[in-house]
């Protein structure tokens, strides 16, 4: 008849495991390897044991040291003469280069938090090989092991190299970068530098830098917020008029549209740069023409110039906009739009209550990450007025420049504060994640999903 289903043993404790493991199973919680070398996981076993040994013969020989020289960054800040006993002359001492001994500090909390999750990885084979042996059931091979690696593990498997490299390429420099705002690694200390706190938010708060920080972030936001609207509510009309009924050729007019994405962005924007200037071909037609006596400061005004930026990035993202909205206005249900016209609705009704609700529903998530992408649009904002015109009210920054573009002038220009440019960094990090965390749990595809 039917088969008695047998009750799983339950999971065992690290506690028991310490508690009624055998001398190798106790010494695994100091010296990893050990239990897998006693049940013949060989290559498992040795894998654990040569780490740690690597580890610890890192750990006595450099880790250390670059650990514990991260609470001070290097013991001599500023050049100094020394007199050498053994030379008997005065010398030069050089300072400690700060850069380097954060550098390797923060690489070593990044190794020290690996060999814990190896080790975390260690005790729990140790604890699942317990179990097996007290509840006698099978120890996998070697062989076995790794045909699971390729098997129902396969994910682990995959997953191994990238995050690896994510680890090392990503969060160690990130870390090191964020770090850097908690110094005061500047144009006044490029070599020794020391920690600082919080000093820096403090500039940027309510010190000397406020009076830049805050125009330039309301102008940061206000252009994500138009740039955004602009080119969405535009490429949404786009889209509508070409898809209406009495529009003919219509792939010929969407390949028109096209075109302007098949050209990459930089090139539009250096040529759309020439264009506006005071001695484009703009002006110069508009004088030739005589509507205008002087050129029209297109990109030297501030008030023009941010108009300008908007603008052209509405030529540059419109076409986007109005191929996602292409493909939702050719799947939305007919029977809908046929029954709202059989109730008297009109064009502008039917666009109001059906087809903007629902291109608003899919593109939502889209339009959150395009507002993100606005906060940090380098590119058009670089390319198109290099952040100016000039603002002598501004510390390092034009009527133009957004948050990211201060940034990059805070540490590629000739005075150079990469401790401010690492604040602001992580407050556009701060920004960015809060808004698209409020933003997409509020929208009605996160909910319905």
């Amino acid at each position: 008849m039917f088969k008695k289903k047998i009750k799983p043993s339950p999971e065992a404790t690290y506690k028991e495991v310490w508690r009624e493991g055998d001398i190798f199973t106790k010494l695994s919680f100091f010296i990893m390897g050990l239990a897998q070398l006693k049940n013949k996981q060989w290559l498992k076993g040795l894998i654990f044991l040569i780490i740690e040994f690597v580890f610890l013969f890192w750990l006595i020989f450099n880790g250390i040291s670059a650990i514990s020289l991260l609470s001070s960054l290097g013991h001599v800040k500023t050049k100094q003469v020394v007199f050498d006993e053994a030379r008997q002359i005065y010398v030069t001492q050089q300072p400690d280069n700060s850069m380097l001994i954060l550098l390797f500090g923060v690489m070593a909390l990044v190794f020290i938090a690996m060999f814990a999750a190896i080790y975390v990885t260690s005790l729990r084979s140790t604890r699942h090989l317990y179990a097996l042996n007290r509840d006698g059931e099978h120890i996998p091979t070697t062989r076995e092991d790794l045909a699971t690696l390729l098997d129902s593990r396969l994910q682990y498997t995959l997953m191994a190299i990238p995050v690896l490299g994510i680890l090392v390429f990503t969060i160690a420099p990130l870390l090191f970068m964020i770090t850097i705002a908690f110094t005061n690694f500047n144009q006044e200390h490029p070599i020794g530098f020391s920690w600082t706190g919080f000093a820096s938010f403090g500039q940027i708060i309510t010190g000397n830098i406020a009076g830049t920080f805050f125009p330039v972030l309301g102008w940061t936001l206000f252009w994500a917020v138009a740039a955004t609207a602009t080119t969405f509510f535009f490429g949404v009309l786009l889209a509508l008029l070409i898809e209406s009924s009495g529009i003919k050729f219509k792939a010929f007019w969407r390949t028109i549209f096209v075109i302007v994405m098949a050209v990459p962005s930089f090139v539009s924007l250096l040529m759309m740069n020439m264009f506006l200037d005071n001695n484009g071909p703009l002006n110069s037609w508009l004088q030739s023409i005589g509507l205008i006596d002087h050129p029209i400061p297109f990109l030297m005004d501030s008030l023009l110039a941010k108009i300008s930026v908007i603008g052209v990035n509405m030529w540059v993202g419109i076409p986007v906009s109005m191929l996602i909205s292409t493909a939702i206005i050719q799947n939305l249900p007919q029977d809908q739009i046929e029954a709202a016209k059989i109730d008297g609705a009109n064009s502008f009704h039917i666009f109001r209550s059906i087809t903007f609700p629902q291109i608003l529903f899919v593109m939502t998530p889209a339009l959150i990450q395009q507002f993100i992408g606005n906060i940090n649009n380098f590119n058009v904002i670089f390319l198109l007025t290099g952040g100016g015109p000039l603002n002598a009210e501004y510390f390092q920054a034009g009527s133009t420049d957004l948050l990211i573009t201060w940034l990059y002038n805070l540490t590629m220009k000739s005075i150079p504060s990469y401790n401010i440019a690492s604040a602001i960094g992580i407050i556009i990090f701060i920004i960015s994640a809060t808004v698209s965390l409020i933003a997409y749990r509020r929208t009605n595809a996160f909910k319905e999903g």
